[in-house]
């Protein structure tokens, strides 16, 4: 009985858009007796450098139409790939019909993914929508036994070198593998134009989710040594390293925050990042003065952490910063001078960001759950314009306002339960990720208090509303003067009086910032 390890390969139908290293891996196919058919450009591009080259017309009986439109949707192409070659009635239906058998099927797709990358207008990007690429594709993966599928020009060489030790012909194990990448292929093309249309078409959430992604890096471990960990997308694009050693699962995933939280800020501004969570922020007119202030909050906490800027490092600010060990330094720039002094220790990563790219691919954050996916739209707003107010008696003094704004715009980036003690331009305490508001007040006193830093006269954040009065008179004790949170409890009444009562100012600004 005829098996597919040892079918040899006779016919070859080729039709690509990519033509690297096609003109070698056909000059190779014909070598081995291949007769090869093709279309269009392709036909066009191997007869011009002279190899024997057949039309897929002289396969259909039929010219290509509206303008290549259709050239292979035929039941002669499409019958040559799905023909079981095992079963004698197939093999008699060809016969009878005249019909060649496609042994091995060459084919990628229109650039549709480069083409939108361009930004092309919608008519063009139609038209680069493969159909008879996908089509035939998937016949011949559906029949892999006998109509050995090429997606991937990456594969030609070993394909050649199969054929040339086997007699022609490839393994069952081998045609399976090709066969899986077809799938994997065509299914991230369709993934691509599924999600243009949904962008087109305006739709935030489809019934059905499909994410498009190519590998782009392999980590060395996920967020612990014994997890793998792989990159997909175009993180790359965005956050460009400079200098340092590879970046890890949790590098990737702290740069992240880093730079969604210094989009806050239009200031000069300088974040310190420890597990996804500021322990310093500070605003100033000069990066080294900024980084002063963030770094005073905590001085403990940055070592080994991240360092995020929104203006150009340069030589004053790359001194001071070089003074301790940092995983992650993250600029839009860094001078000559500064690089000089940073590249001094061989392990810091140093990274350039693209904060325009940044702000337009940060649409949707997805996690993953038991059995499933949960999509959201990314938390871009800082406050309900229409829900802001004050609530209090007594209003908040211009200097406090500015306070409370920079307070709101940290503690959205904080672990919740978050509190945030500020002044106007640095952060004095931050408590993240307790069980307790009160807990998470606690501590970011405490270290407050560890740090030198006097809270008398501070402003406070809180990401969610306070339960209780206490909160706000745990806040009072500190020292602080005003307190911003959404607002939205059951006991808002008491929470503002306790506010009246102690001669503060609250406002609520109508918004929730959980960050889970």
């Amino acid at each position: 009985m005829l098996k597919p390890e040892n079918y040899q390969i006779k016919t070859a139908l080729i039709s690509v858009s990519d033509k690297t290293g096609l003109i070698e891996f056909a000059e190779e196919l014909i070598k081995l007796g291949i007769v090869i058919y093709s279309t269009g450009g392709t036909a066009k591009l191997l007869k011009d450098i002279g190899l024997d080259v057949k039309s897929v017309s002289e396969l259909t009986g039929f010219p290509e139409i509206m303008d290549g439109r259709v050239k292979t949707l035929h039941p002669n192409v499409h019958a040559g790939l799905l023909a079981r070659l095992d079963l004698e009635s197939h093999v008699n239906q060809m016969k009878d019909l005249n019909i060649k058998s496609i042994d091995l099927l060459v084919v990628n797709l229109y650039p549709f993914e480069e083409t939108l990358a361009k930004g092309s207008p919608h008519d063009e990007l139609v038209e680069n929508i493969d159909i008879g690429g996908p089509t035939m594709l998937r016949s011949a993966a559906k029949n892999y036994q006998w109509s050995a599928p090429v997606v991937n020009p990456s594969r030609y060489s070993e394909i050649i070198q199969m054929l040339k030790d086997n007699n022609n012909c490839l393994s069952e194990e081998y045609r399976a593998i090709l066969a899986g990448e077809v799938f994997g292929h065509t299914a991230y093309y369709d993934s691509i134009i599924a999600k243009y249309f949904r962008e087109y078409n305006n739709i935030e959430f489809p019934d059905k989710l499909t994410i498009g992604m190519t590998l782009e890096q392999k980590l060395r471990y996920g967020e612990n040594p014994h997890q793998s960990s792989m990159l997909y997308g175009n993180f790359n694009s965005i956050f460009k390293k400079l200098h340092g050693k590879e970046l890890s699962n949790n590098n990737i995933i702290d740069i992240d925050a880093a730079a969604k939280l210094i989009l806050e800020f239009d200031e000069p501004t300088v974040a310190i990042i420890k597990h996804t969570n500021p322990c310093g922020v500070g605003t100033a007119p000069t990066l080294t003065e900024a980084y002063n202030k963030a770094f005073a909050t905590d001085n403990a906490s940055p070592f080994g952490g991240i360092i995020v800027m929104n203006r150009v490092v340069d030589k004053e600010t790359a001194e001071t910063i070089h003074s301790i060990f940092t995983e992650v330094l993250i600029a839009p720039k860094f001078t000559d001078e500064a690089l000089e002094i940073l590249q001094k220790k061989k392990d810091r990563r140093l990274i350039t960001v693209n904060f325009d790219d940044l702000r337009n691919v940060i649409k949707y954050d997805l996690k993953s759950v038991a059995g499933g996916y949960l999509l959201q739209t990314t938390d871009m707003l800082l406050y309900d314009e229409e829900k802001m107010r004050v609530v209090t008696k007594r209003q908040p003094t211009e200097e406090e306002m500015k306070a409370l704004m920079f307070a709101w715009k940290v503690t959205k980036h904080v672990k919740s339960n978050a509190i945030v003690y500020t002044s106007h331009d640095r952060t004095l305490g931050i408590g993240a990720g307790q069980m307790s508001r009160v807990d998470s007040s606690r501590i970011a006193v405490e270290k407050a208090k560890l740090m030198g830093l006097d809270l008398k006269g501070s402003v406070v954040g809180s990401d969610a509303y306070f339960p209780f009065a206490d909160g706000v008179l745990y806040a009072v004790e500190a020292g602080a003067t005003a307190v911003i949170q959404p607002g939205g409890s059951v006991r808002d009444e008491e929470v503002i009086k306790a506010a009246d009562d102690n001669n503060i100012a609250m406002v609520f600004t109508g918004l929730r910032h959980f960050r889970h």
